[in-house]
């Protein structure tokens, strides 16, 4: 268990660079303290979890104890990561909440049936994804408990 306040990583996957700028904007304009930190693809996801390659320093990639991923990404796709992460002991406690543009009722019931979290379908306004990641943050961050950032605990 983590205690209330701690600041918490997150880690979002997603190739569109718009993306990631919006979420980190809307992050700031929701007030959250956490440390958002981003990969493009379905690799460099694993690599930033499995602490390969550019993140094999635990200081750049430390534990995250959230997971936004988009499903669309080139290289692994999120379905095809989210799979993995799932199948790995010492991942699979990390909270994955799938924030993609796609609707697909396919995509909602196969994602679940990997595991993830959450489904949310990207807002179009910004001002739609800072309330949502406010709603994320009090959620994730203030109302659930989640296990200890600490590998195999």
């Amino acid at each position: 268990m983590r205690e209330k306040g701690q600041s918490i990583t997150i880690l979002m996957a997603d190739d569109d660079e718009d993306d990631r700028m919006m979420a980190k904007e809307a992050l700031e304009d929701a007030r959250l303290v956490n440390v958002i930190r981003f990969v493009e693809d379905g690799e460099e996801l694993m690599d930033y979890l499995c602490r390969r390659g550019n993140y094999a320093d635990a200081e750049n990639a430390p534990r995250p104890g959230l997971i936004l991923l988009d499903l669309n990404m080139p290289k692994k796709d999120g379905r095809e990561a989210l799979k993995e992460i799932k199948g790995d002991p010492d991942l699979r406690r990390i909270p994955i909440v799938v924030l993609t543009t796609s609707k697909a009722e396919e995509d909602i019931y196969r994602t679940y049936d990997l595991g993830v979290n959450s489904f949310i379908t990207k807002p179009v306004s910004f001002e739609s994804l800072v309330e949502i990641m406010k709603g994320l943050a009090r959620y994730w961050f203030e109302i659930v408990e989640l296990p200890s950032q600490k590998k195999g605990v």
